[in-house]
């Protein structure tokens, strides 16, 4: 009885703090969505990213995909912990596809709070390995040119282009 009572206690203190967080997620899916929908006419295949199928995983978090063949579907899930990956980034994808399944993981930093230029620019990049694979010029690139095409400037990413050896790769910042 004690352990159900604790349990009930528990889950009262922690779903505020869960709901918060998914509208966090919904509000950074929705903004990324808002600044693609503003630089869609402006953008092709540029960088070999399928417009489409990225426009598909942004809003439905699925997608047909000519990348990794098939049908994917987008998997949100949250790490607690600033442990491997998440030591080091606001979040990530585990590619290649599992069972018709790339995982969008979002860590600890991606819900810091007053971060939500991070967390637009996070899922506008995370969103470009999902659909287009692992390459992370590709990602900046494309990212940068979508935040360009909205609002006329970018996100300064030149420490990460530079570290991730960019500047020798086929992909331009705008």
């Amino acid at each position: 009885m004690r352990r159900a009572i604790a349990a009930i206690i528990l889950f009262t203190l922690a779903a505020p703090a869960l709901a918060q967080e998914q509208r966090t997620v919904e509000q950074a899916l929705n903004s990324a969505l808002t600044t693609f929908e503003e630089a869609l006419p402006t953008l092709s295949a540029e960088f070999g990213v399928d417009v489409a199928a990225y426009r598909d995983a942004l809003s439905l978090q699925r997608f047909q995909s000519g990348y990794w063949g098939g049908t994917i579907t987008v998997e949100i899930e949250r790490r607690d912990s600033a442990t491997g990956s998440c030591g080091q980034f606001a979040a990530f994808v585990r590619i290649p596809p599992e069972n018709g399944a790339v995982r969008l993981v979002l860590c600890p930093q991606f819900f810091s709070r007053g971060a939500d230029a991070l967390r637009q620019l996070t899922i506008l990049h995370e969103m470009v390995h999902v659909v287009a694979g692992p390459d992370e010029c590709r990602a900046m690139a494309f990212a940068a040119r979508i935040e360009m095409a909205a609002t006329g400037a970018f996100t300064p990413v030149d420490r990460y282009w530079r570290a991730n050896g960019c500047e020798q790769s086929d992909y331009r910042l705008p």
